[in-house]
């Protein structure tokens, strides 16, 4: 029971409040509302990420790609079932890609589009670890005030120095503990995942020219034949 009494200390409302709260506030003010919302939704990769599997999920898919395009055409590409949205996402448009140059484009605006929505999340939970700290400090302060203010009755400065002195606490426990480690993951995940997607891309890529270009310079090849035969006549 002591000891549950004593964690109850630690959970004071106002500190609390002020903390995560004024830390949120601050985070939410310099990235916009719109970096919100996915910051606190890329705490479920947070915990459920693997880019190694993804990774080789990602090069067996490029092989079966591969394989079919050899015997049957990049257009055939779709046929290749695979999990996770991006291969999925990415065969399709490969297989849809009139060019090369189309699907390069596609997989640069995609990657760069991906890594600001990352770098997005990861500069939220830097902003929040910058500034719980400070949240803190302006706990301890007004606790300070309050306990200040009630020096004649020795009975009412318990409560705001055990605010003023847990509210430090929890802005260094949300910088250090929470905010900040979350951030660094966040900004591992993103780099690894966007590895192995920018190889994946590369190959697709080269597939793309190797067939399509080769197909087109074919193509005009064949027509500028014709027409000239077709002039000659």
């Amino acid at each position: 029971m002591e000891f549950f009494a004593q964690v109850g200390r630690l959970l004071d409302p106002a500190a609390l409040a002020i903390v995560f709260g004024g830390a949120s506030v601050a985070a939410l003010l310099r990235g916009g509302r719109a970096a919100f919302g996915p910051a606190f939704a890329a705490l479920r990769p947070f915990f459920t990420a693997n880019p190694e599997a993804d990774a080789l999920a990602a090069m067996v898919a490029v092989g079966k790609v591969e394989k079919i395009a050899e015997t049957k055409g990049i257009v055939c590409a779709d046929r290749v079932a695979t999990a996770g949205r991006f291969l999925r996402q990415a065969i399709r448009k490969l297989a849809e890609a009139g060019n090369s140059e189309a699907f390069t484009r596609w997989a640069t605006e995609s990657l760069d589009a991906r890594a600001r929505r990352h770098a997005a999340n990861v500069i939220f939970w830097r902003d929040l670890a910058d500034a719980a700290p400070a949240m803190g400090m302006c706990a301890t302060v007004l606790g300070l005030v309050r306990m200040f203010a009630h020096m004649t009755d020795p009975a009412l400065i318990g409560a705001p120095m055990a605010t003023a002195l847990v509210a430090t606490l929890w802005g260094i426990l949300l910088a250090n503990l929470i905010a900040g480690p979350v951030a660094d993951r966040l900004e591992r995940l993103s780099e690894a995942e966007i590895a192995w997607q920018r190889r994946t891309l590369d190959h697709f890529c080269a597939l793309a020219r190797a067939e399509l270009d080769h197909a087109r310079g074919l193509r005009r090849t064949l027509e500028k034949n014709y027409g000239e035969r077709s002039y000659g006549t």
